[in-house]
C-alpha cells in the first residue's frame, strides 16, 4: 500500500504521524511511504532520517494523494480539499467538537478512522499515551501560568516549609486526571480530585492514600473545591461526545484572581463553561480574573516524546491497515470501533448522538 504522511499545519504542532522507525517497519513489509518534506523536523526527524528508513520525500499534495494518510491531528479547513473518495484517513479526529469537519469528511467519501475511538477491553489504547502526556503537562503549564510574570497569582504549587502550598483541583479520575494528580502530588501541592465513579475513587485511594482529597462529583463538592483552587484542571472524557459542563461561569467567578484553569477536555468542547480553544502561540486569556489555558493539542509541546509514544501505540494498527486495507476492520474489533465515517455516512454511535441530523 502507498501511505502518505503530511506535515501537520495546526498552530505550532510539531508531532508527525509516522516516525522514521515506523516508516522502516512499513517499508520492510513492502509498503511505500511518502513523507511530506520537513514533516518530522519539529520532532527532531530530518528528511534524511526518513529517506534512510526507506521513505520518499514529496510535496504536501502528493502526501495527501495516497491510499492511506496517517496524521496526528484532524484535518483543518485548508486541508479539506485534499480529502477524496476511497482514501483512508487514520488520525485523531474528535468529531464531536467540529460539525464542519464531520460534514467535510462525509462529503468527501473518504473513510475516517479516529485514534481516540479505537477501543480494546474498554480501554482506548491510541488515546492513552497522549492523555498521559496531556495530564502531566496540565500541571506543568498550570504551574508556569501561576507565576506572577505570566499573569498568575504568584503561587509556588509546592510551597516551602512554613508556607501553604498551592491547591490543585482535578475534575476527573481517568488517565488525564491520574497523571495530573501524580505530577501535582510530586510537586508537593495540596490536591483535590473529584470523580463520579466510586469504584475509581477507591482505586485512587489505594494509589494516593491520604496525599489526595478524593471527593464524589456533585454540585456542592465541585462548588466548594473550585472556589478554593489555585489551579483547576478539567480532565473529563466522554469518548466521541462533548463532555458535560461541570463548572459554570458563576463558579469560575468565585475563583481567586490570578488562578489558572487548564481544560484538557477542550479538544472535545471542554467541561468548564468559560473555556474556549487557544493555541500554543497564544495559550491563555483572562476571563473573570482567571487565566484560561485551552490548547487542544497540548502534547504538541513535547513533539519528540509525543511522536514516539504515539507511534508505539499506532504502528500495529497502521501495519494491519496497510496489509489488509479495510479488511483489517473485520479481523480487529478494536480497530473497527475506530471507524467514524465511511461511504459518505457517519457511523460512530457517539458522534451520531452529537449530530443526530447527520446520522
Amino acid at each position: 500500500m502507498q501511505i502518505g504522511v503530511p506535515k501537520e499545519i495546526k498552530n505550532l504542532e510539531f508531532r508527525v504521524g509516522l516516525s522514521p522507525s515506523s516508516v522502516r517497519a512499513l517499508t520492510e513489509q513492502g509498503h511505500q511511504v511518502l513523507v511530506e518534506a520537513d514533516a518530522g523536523v519539529g520532532a527532531g526527524f530530518s528528511n534524511a532520517n526518513y529517506q534512510q528508513a526507506g521513505a520518499t520525500i514529496v510535496a504536501a499534495a502528493e502526501a495527501w494523494q495516497q491510499a492511506m494518510v496517517v496524521k496526528v491531528k484532524e484535518p483543518l479547513p485548508k486541508e479539506y480539499d485534499y480529502l477524496q473518495k476511497e482514501q483512508l484517513l487514520f488520525t485523531y479526529l474528535h468529531l464531536a467538537a467540529s460539525r464542519e469537519l464531520t460534514e467535510a469528511l462525509m462529503h468527501s467519501g473518504a473513510t475516517a478512522i479516529a485514534y481516540e475511538t479505537v477501543e480494546k477491553n474498554h480501554q482506548r489504547p491510541l488515546l492513552t499515551p497522549m492523555s498521559m502526556i496531556a495530564g502531566r503537562l496540565s500541571v506543568q503549564f498550570g504551574a508556569r501560568f501561576l507565576e506572577k510574570q505570566q499573569g498568575g497569582r504568584g503561587i509556588l504549587l509546592g510551597g516551602i516549609p512554613g508556607v501553604t502550598p498551592g491547591h490543585v483541583v482535578v475534575l476527573g479520575g481517568g488517565i488525564v486526571g491520574t497523571e495530573a494528580t501524580k505530577m501535582a502530588v510530586g510537586l508537593g501541592a495540596r490536591v483535590t480530585l473529584i470523580d463520579i465513579n466510586l469504584d475509581r475513587l477507591n482505586q485512587l485511594e489505594e494509589l494516593f492514600g491520604s496525599r489526595v482529597q478524593l471527593l464524589y462529583s456533585n454540585s456542592a463538592n465541585i462548588d466548594m473545591a473550585v472556589s478554593q483552587a489555585d489551579l483547576l484542571i478539567g480532565a473529563v472524557l466522554v469518548p466521541g461526545r462533548r463532555p458535560p459542563t461541570l463548572v459554570s461561569r458563576s463558579q469560575v467567578q468565585q475563583m481567586p484572581d490570578g488562578a489558572v484553569i487548564v481544560d484538557v477536555a477542550v479538544d472535545q468542547g471542554g467541561c468548564i463553561e468559560t473555556v474556549r480553544s487557544t493555541s500554543h502561540s497564544e495559550p491563555v486569556y483572562v476571563e473573570s480574573g482567571v487565566l484560561h489555558y485551552g490548547v487542544p493539542n497540548m502534547p504538541g509541546a513535547v513533539p519528540r516524546t509525543a511522536t514516539e509514544a504515539l507511534n508505539n501505540s499506532t504502528l500495529p494498527y497502521v501495519l494491519k491497515l496497510a496489509n489488509l486495507g479495510l479488511g483489517a476492520l473485520d479481523t480487529d474489533a478494536a480497530l473497527a470501533e475506530g471507524l467514524n465515517v465511511v461511504s459518505h455516512q457517519l457511523v460512530h454511535p457517539a458522534v451520531q448522538a452529537t449530530f443526530p441530523d447527520l446520522a
